[in-house]
């Protein structure tokens, strides 16, 4: 799949990324892994933006009109259980309510308004939930399911490394991207998808039938969701750049757009 390159002559993208909000030294801190960032400067060859998680504090809609695409990133946290109806359980901790508050919003008003988004791990979680699927939390467990779990290591290169395969949907969009049938993976999550979303359509799954990548059927922009981790050390790997390629194109194009005054909202595809 051809994809552009960058000129100077073209605008560089803005891209959002929804920030955890966690404690340090018993003070509130929002910040992205680092991982991701790089990957939206590098691969994407633009300039990241990061999303503070304040919920409601953040006026989305007129956030979402400055920038050019959304990266809903993955993180150590869950989406809490009460917002796909489930009762919360210590299996499914940590939770992060404030980032809940903000990135299940910004999903919806990003589809909406036909922003091309990609959204990774935590991300394809949160983008089942904000259309109205549901989850199962600790996948390990559910009979003929793999162990879906990060190896126990301490070099990250372990930790993200290649752990299964997953076979892609004919004809799909993440199909067409990496003109593949079957890909490895570096996925590691205890959640998965339970009851897929009625906007989504199923782009790649593991051997124990688990989702491990998603579309919008709707979309009329790049609108992806995987379970793995394809921003770790996205340069080394040409599949994943393939895909944050990809993204990038659709986020200079509306760049460009935007620079000429000619983007305009869209039909709500969150329904």
């Amino acid at each position: 799949m051809q994809h552009m390159t960058k000129t100077q002559a073209e605008p560089t993208p803005l891209i959002g990324l929804p920030a955890d909000a966690f404690t340090h030294a018993k003070l509130p801190f929002h910040g992205v892994g680092d991982k991701y960032v790089r990957a939206v400067a590098e691969a994407c060859q633009a300039t990241p933006v990061i999303i503070p998680a304040l919920g409601s504090l953040i006026r989305l809609p007129q956030l979402i009109a400055s920038l050019d695409a959304i990266v809903i990133t993955g993180s150590i946290s869950n989406v809490h259980p009460m917002r796909y109806g489930t009762a919360p359980t210590p299996a499914a901790e940590p939770y992060d309510e404030s980032r809940d508050a903000t990135s299940l919003d910004l999903i919806r008003i990003t589809l909406d308004h036909a922003i091309p988004m990609f959204c990774i791990c935590r991300g394809i979680q949160e983008l089942n939930v904000a259309l109205g699927g549901t989850l199962q939390s600790e996948v390990q467990t559910v009979p003929g399911k793999l162990d879906h779990r990060e190896v126990d290591s301490e070099n990250p290169d372990v930790r993200y490394g290649p752990q299964h395969k997953i076979t892609l949907a004919p004809g799909g969009v993440l199909a067409q991207i990496l003109d593949a049938k079957e890909i490895e993976v570096n996925s590691l999550h205890r959640q998965a998808i339970a009851r897929l979303a009625a906007p989504l359509q199923v782009e790649a799954t593991a051997s124990d039938g688990t989702i491990e990548a998603v579309s919008v059927k709707k979309a009329e922009d790049f609108a992806l969701g995987v379970q793995w981790h394809p921003e770790y050390k996205v340069m080394d790997n040409p599949q994943s750049l393939q895909m944050f390629e990809a993204f990038g194109d659709a986020a200079r194009t509306r760049a460009t757009a935007r620079a000429r005054g000619g983007v305009e909202p869209a039909q709500a595809v969150s329904a």
